[in-house]
């Protein structure tokens, strides 16, 4: 059973968003988009409600890494 995720687990959501979407650059979608994958993933059990853009944030630049690492 997955781990539940919640806003706060942002490294762990990038890892989740960059192996479910691998063609997207995490700098290129807008924060309603990046809100839809986050609360779409398997075992996100938090309120949708309780995003702001910090957490938002935090969770895009962790996947932003996790994109990265994956160009090469």
């Amino acid at each position: 059973m997955p781990k539940e995720l919640t806003w706060d687990d942002a490294e762990d959501i990038g890892i989740l968003l960059s192996e479910r979407h691998p063609d997207i650059d995490p700098l290129a979608i807008r924060f309603t988009d990046l809100h839809r994958y986050v609360t779409e993933l398997p075992g996100f059990s938090d309120d949708p409600t309780q995003s702001n853009e910090a957490k938002l944030e935090a969770i895009q630049m962790a996947w932003h890494e996790e994109y990265q690492d994956a160009q090469g």
